[in-house]
């Protein structure tokens, strides 16, 4: 809670003038009983009317008072926390985006959703009712306690042994509701991993007529989410009952002793009708708590997700530059060995080297490793060994921004944005029309732009539903090629192309891009014949490597599939 209780300092002077305000709010509400005690017991006996509607008048100020007073404070604290869950909401994202493909595989992307909506929501709500209640509820407890040990100390003892029980009642409630929301939170992260999922497979759920298990399987989820919030809410909807008992007993027992002792003599009337009145005070203020306590268990158990992403180490830092290390290729590998799980290698003992200009082919079967490889030449996760170089560097040595701005990549399943063709390309970098244009023609795509209504100016649906699966692959190498990268990466890019496009698309690269390193993943041997280098990957292991000529003297399996893909002997 301390990281995000920081978040509370740059608005400490305003919450300070809101504490205040609280406390003159509380002040007035709690003299009210005592002119209340005065006009009945000094100012009706003696007939004073004037006395009367003196005090009278002066509780409706103090009244008004209070409720303007409660009403500016409300506010002010609605402000401060809305202003601190925009800046925590801000830096939450901010240090997502920092966080490396390992933490985010680690958190998982449905759970960071999660935390950047439902968790920081849950954050506000509990900062928002602390300033509201937090601060006037026991203030209430307090003052009316004090004040009625100054009028009737026996009558203030009982009420101070059932507000003790009452709220060592509610630790207890919150002490066990806390876990419980933490569980219930991580149930909601499955509900928005499962929605996503569906989401963006809609139309393979279709296809497949898989509505049915997907339904089931979204009710599970949904069911085990409403069941542990129900877990979490019994724990919690104990603290009002208790409350309520706790305080109706204490009612009852401060009434018979008020009556004994007024039967008595030793009490005025008005003095207990203004005991009464501030163990009503009480009352309402306990409750209040009770219902703020709900409120703080599930902000501080979402506060604690929240600073897990927030305070997560920074796994790859950039080591220092040795001169020794200015010995490497333009692109590749030495010895490298990666593991996602640290169970099984997923790439073992990888190594090659690609000069500035050259291509670089991968070939092999579905989970040989080819995304593995190049998800280490891009740094998006670190090698367990060996090392991986990029322009005579250490990769380790590089930035974060210097090594992403030298690459150019299109990955198997990227998303477009519900925006414009033009702001599709440009991606938000503020590319010029001329650049998002010429990368257009150089991946095929301008064709079908210019034949849109709007141009460059058409908007796409969401995912770029509106688009042909070989139109969607054009812009995602658009977008790759617009920055004019000195390496481009294209990861099973032309898998929705036709032969004669995506040799068009080969041929346009290299002579719009004639200084480009290009890394090319296909399943295609026409798509690497020409490169002049090609790895052949079978289990994370880099089985053979060379030219085309070379594999197919060399490598029985390329030779293979050159001739399945291409008719027979080549």
């Amino acid at each position: 809670m301390k990281t995000i209780l920081g978040y509370l300092r740059p608005h400490a002077p305003r919450v300070a003038v809101g504490v205040t305000i609280k406390f003159t709010a509380a002040v007035l509400e709690l003299l009210l009983p005592l002119l209340l005690a005065h006009i009945i017991d000094d100012c009706v006996p003696a007939r004073d009317l004037p006395s009367v509607f003196r005090a009278g008048g002066l509780m409706l100020v103090m009244a008004f008072g209070a409720a303007f007073c409660n009403i500016t404070a409300n506010r002010m604290a609605a402000w401060v926390s809305m202003d601190m869950t925009r800046q925590l909401r801000r830096d939450l994202y901010q240090r997502t985006l920092l966080l490396s493909q390992a933490q985010l595989d680690r958190f998982s992307v449905s759970s960071i959703v999660s935390r950047l909506t439902n968790d920081t929501y849950n954050v506000h709500q509990m900062f928002d009712k602390i300033q509201r209640g937090g601060i006037r509820a026991p203030m209430l407890v307090l003052g009316g306690l004090v004040l009625t040990f100054f009028q009737a100390p026996p009558l203030a003892l009982v009420q101070l042994a059932v507000c003790s029980a009452t709220f060592f009642a509610i630790w207890l409630v919150t002490r066990q509701g806390i876990p419980r929301y933490i569980r219930a939170q991580e149930a909601v992260d499955t509900v928005v991993r499962i929605l996503r999922e569906n989401a963006s497979g809609v139309r393979v759920i279709k296809t497949l007529a898989c509505q049915g298990r997907e339904r089931e399987r979204f009710t599970a989820a949904s069911r085990a989410s409403k069941e542990a919030e129900e877990t979490a809410g019994c724990v919690m909807a104990a603290a009002n009952p208790l409350s309520d008992f706790l305080l109706n007993l204490g009612l009852v027992l401060v009434v018979l002793a008020g009556a004994l002792l007024v039967n008595r003599g030793q009490m005025a009337s008005g003095q207990i009708v203004a005991f009464l009145s501030y163990f009503t005070l009480i009352q309402t203020a306990t409750l209040g708590l009770a219902k703020l306590f709900v409120k703080f268990s599930k902000g501080v158990a979402s506060a604690r997700r929240i600073e897990e992403v927030l305070l997560a180490p920074e796994d790859q830092k950039v080591h220092a530059l040795q001169e020794a290390a200015l010995r490497g290729p333009e692109l590749g590998m030495d010895d490298v060995s990666f593991s996602y799980l640290g169970v099984e290698k997923d790439l073992a003992d990888a190594s090659f080297l690609l000069n500035k200009g050259e291509t670089l082919g991968i070939l092999g079967p579905t989970g040989a490793g080819k995304t593995t490889l190049v998800s280490l030449l891009l740094r998006l996760y670190d090698a367990d060994s060996g090392v991986v170089w990029l322009g005579g560097q250490d990769v380790s040595t590089l930035s974060r921004e210097d090594l992403r701005n030298r690459f150019g990549v299109v990955f198997q399943n990227e998303a477009l944005l519900n925006d414009s063709v033009y702001e599709n390309v440009s991606f938000l970098r503020g590319l010029s029309r001329e650049n998002v244009t010429a990368a257009a023609k150089t991946a095929q795509a301008w064709e079908f732009i210019e034949n849109l209504p709007e141009g460059l100016d058409a908007k796409l649906d969401i995912r770029g539903a509106n688009l042909s699966g070989g139109q969607r692959q054009r812009l995602l190498i658009a977008r790759a090629l617009a920055a004019r990268p000195g390496i481009l990466v294209l990861d099973s890019a032309d898998s929705a192309l036709d032969y004669r496009t995506a040799a068009a698309l080969h041929a346009a690269i290299r002579r719009d891009f004639p200084g480009v390193t290009l890394v090319v993943i296909s399943e295609r041997v026409a798509s690497l014949r020409d490169a002049d280098y090609i790895l052949v990957l079978e289990d994370g292991v880099i089985t053979a490597q060379g030219d085309h000529k070379q594999l197919l003297e060399t490598c029985g399996r390329y030779r293979r599939m050159a001739e399945l893909q291409m008719g027979g002997p080549v």
